[in-house]
């Protein structure tokens, strides 16, 4: 039985975010690198989330928070409200989202115009 992406994507997990997660493929686009990141929150995967971080702005200290507080909520669904630029060729990139759970049963979200740079040739959230 094949499981949906949760990134909204309608493909498999395993023919998805899972891929770039798992570290079998590199990101291709901002858009990409954001899917896989809202996905890494719906696992708890904090060292995923650590190393998609640029490096000036990486949380260390607040990796086991994060973990523990994204393993603590329901992720209900990420809604992509917009990019600019953030393709192959591109070095910067922006995509604005909304990231909706379910916290001591109220739906919360995220909503965010994240900026996302390339790193050693890698997407990277900033």
């Amino acid at each position: 039985m094949c499981s949906l992406c949760p990134c909204g994507s309608k493909l498999e997990a395993s023919a998805c975010c899972q891929q770039i997660i798992s570290g079998k493929r590199n990101a291709e686009t901002a858009l990409e690198l954001m899917r896989s990141r809202y996905v890494a929150f719906t696992q708890a995967n904090a060292d995923y989330l650590m190393r998609s971080h640029c490096a000036k702005r990486r949380p260390l200290r607040e990796k086991m928070a994060i973990k523990k507080w994204a393993a603590s909520v329901h992720w209900v669904q990420l809604i992509i409200l917009k990019t600019e630029a953030g393709q192959t060729n591109d070095e910067i990139g922006y995509v604005e989202f909304r990231a909706l759970y379910m916290e001591d049963g109220k739906l919360q979200e995220i909503h965010e115009n994240s900026k996302f740079i390339r790193e050693k040739g890698k997407w990277v959230y900033c």
